[in-house]
């Protein structure tokens, strides 16, 4: 049998890839498996792992021997990044939900301005009048998927900060602007109530999924999830100036 270039080519690739597979399935399962546990029930591990196995393939292509990191390592990237972007196709959220998100920043910017002091959550709900499961529910709803990075959290319509600064144009203030945002960011992310901002920190920083953070504090996965949408809500209507700035 005489085969052509091509067709070598692509048996080659073929066994390149089922090696690849044999080699690091177990690697695509376990990073799909923790990201699951910090994403929405109707998020299938399954899907996670197909757009992984498509971001191992691209990382197999793109990764060039001796240049620091190990393949595990890059791949790792590669297919963590791979599955985020495959949940962001499929994001989406009707507009009531994005009504909710600006009801509860203004009523959470309102009450703290008044008070002097951050807001608890059963304030929040006597103020919008509804109940604390009311608020819970609204919570999770305004979060949606937008569980990737803090500032994609923060403002509700796609991007994040950093994005928003890069599409003003490649300026002088453009650094200043970036900076200007990690600081204020930060400072507010001080005053959070002791919990919120300790959520923040091994949800973003420490990359643990609500159940495991659960299991740190001592609460429930839904509890967790309340004190994430809380702590969010209330960045959102700290930093409400930088929104609209950003929408001038």
């Amino acid at each position: 049998m005489v085969y052509t270039k091509q067709a070598l080519q692509e048996q080659q690739q073929r066994q390149e890839y089922a090696k690849l597979v044999d080699q690091y399935s177990a690697l695509v399962a376990k990073i799909a498996h923790h990201l699951a546990g910090r994403l929405p029930n109707h998020i299938a591990v399954d899907d996670l792992i197909q757009a992984g196995m498509i971001g191992l393939f691209e990382a197999s292509k793109k990764f060039e021997d001796g240049k620091g990191a190990s393949f595990e390592t890059f791949a790792g990237i590669r297919i963590r990044g791979a599955m985020l972007d495959e949940v962001r196709k499929g994001e989406w959220a009707p507009r009531s939900v994005h009504k909710n998100n600006r009801e509860i920043a203004q009523t959470i910017r309102r009450l703290e301005q008044g008070l002097g002091r951050a807001a608890t959550d059963r304030e929040i709900a006597n103020a919008l009048e509804i109940t604390l499961d009311e608020y819970s529910a609204m919570l999770n709803d305004c979060l949606s998927t937008k569980l990737f990075s803090l500032d994609e959290v923060i403002f509700d319509d796609g991007g994040t900060q950093v994005d928003r600064v890069a599409d003003t144009g490649a300026g002088p203030n453009v650094s200043f602007e970036k900076a200007s945002f990690v600081k204020r960011l930060a400072e507010e992310i001080d005053n959070l109530p002791e919990k919120e901002k300790l959520v923040l920190s091994l949800y973003y920083d420490e990359e643990f999924n609500l159940r495991e953070i659960g299991e740190v504090l001592g609460v429930s996965e839904s509890r967790v999830s309340q004190l994430h949408g809380q702590a969010a809500m209330r960045l959102r209507s700290r930093l409400s100036d930088w929104q609209d700035k950003m929408e001038d």
